[in-house]
């Protein structure tokens, strides 16, 4: 037998969160993010917030306040273009130079990029930012490594996905993110339970350097010349090959080093501008006026003649 809902459960009924209604954010998991002990009195608790649309890939710090969100520093995949990446922004290696920018960025912000440079040589083996990796001078005061923790929102956390190839650049870059590698390309987990657990380094350096790209392209233009001279139109006209692909990631990392600063913001002048104006209320004479003038432009200036009817027509009630 069907159950019938009570007039009770209505009266009882609690709408969700807007949020949660249009299913993008799981409060559930929202909340045992952003819970912070007591006993840090208020200290923010920082999040590496890492979501995708289907052209872009975006990274931010992130702390929850009353008010709402705190960014302190963010990075996009379309900022990659001024340090010379210019096509495939959302694939692996453009998520993992997206997560270097981000803690590049961050940093250098906090005038933390000195001490804490990362790991500059991408083998794609383990590393952290520690503080007993840096040398301090006697009496300098000791600044311990920008901690956060990943936040993948609703994103599936599959081994190999996108989201932990921005979490490898940000761990490169010099944050401290608590981390295993066992969501990275190359990691197989034992099939018994006397097996051990194999991490290879050289799969997660070839996918972040382009490998499968390259061995994909190489592939499908020996294949079907015609269908890799469509798919791969822009790397064509921007001149890029598959050879190529990993001097060019070597390139764009070396240029967020250099310079991870994100341009500057261009300060508007509203006076110069030409910015629409508020028209001014209308009196009712004035409304009046336009109206009859309206009417007058309308109003047919020739009479409107109507055929007689023949004999053989009916006339229709």
């Amino acid at each position: 037998m069907k159950g019938v809902k009570k007039k009770v459960f209505y009266h009882r009924y609690q709408v969700r969160f807007r949020r949660r209604r249009a299913c993008v954010t799981n409060y559930r998991l929202r909340r045992n993010l952003i819970r912070q002990d007591k006993r840090k009195h208020n200290a923010p608790k920082w999040r590496l917030v890492v979501r995708f649309t289907n052209k872009d890939v975006i990274a931010q710090v992130v702390s929850a306040k009353i008010v709402g969100d705190h960014v302190l520093s963010a990075a996009y995949a379309h900022e990659l273009k001024r340090y010379g990446l210019k096509v495939g922004l959302t694939n692996y290696s453009a998520c993992y130079c997206t997560g270097l920018l981000i803690a590049r960025r961050l940093l250098k912000k906090l005038k933390l990029d000195q001490k804490y440079p990362g790991k500059k040589t991408l083998d794609g083996n383990r590393f952290r930012s520690r503080v007993t990796n840096v040398q301090w001078k006697p009496g300098e005061k000791l600044y311990r490594p920008f901690k956060c923790i990943l936040d993948t929102g609703l994103a599936r956390c599959t081994t190999g996905a996108r989201v932990f190839a921005v979490l490898k650049g940000a761990i490169d870059g010099g944050l401290d993110i608590p981390h295993s590698v066992n969501r990275f390309p190359g990691f197989t987990k034992g099939k018994s339970e006397e097996g051990k657990d194999e991490f290879k380094a050289e799969a997660l350096r070839e996918k972040l350097y382009g490998g499968h790209v390259s061995d994909y392209m190489k592939k499908l233009e020996s294949a079907n010349p015609d269908k890799y001279n469509k798919q791969f139109s822009q790397y064509i006209k921007e001149g890029v090959t598959a050879d190529g692909l990993e001097d060019l990631y070597h390139e764009v990392h070396r240029n967020i080093r250099k310079n991870p600063t994100g341009p500057a913001r261009v300060k508007k002048d509203w006076k110069t501008m030409d910015v629409r104006k508020k028209q001014a209320r209308m009196s009712r004479e004035e409304k009046e006026r336009i109206k009859g003038a309206e009417i007058t432009r309308r109003k047919p200036t020739e009479p409107i003649v109507v055929a007689p009817l023949e004999e053989d027509e009916d006339i229709i009630e």
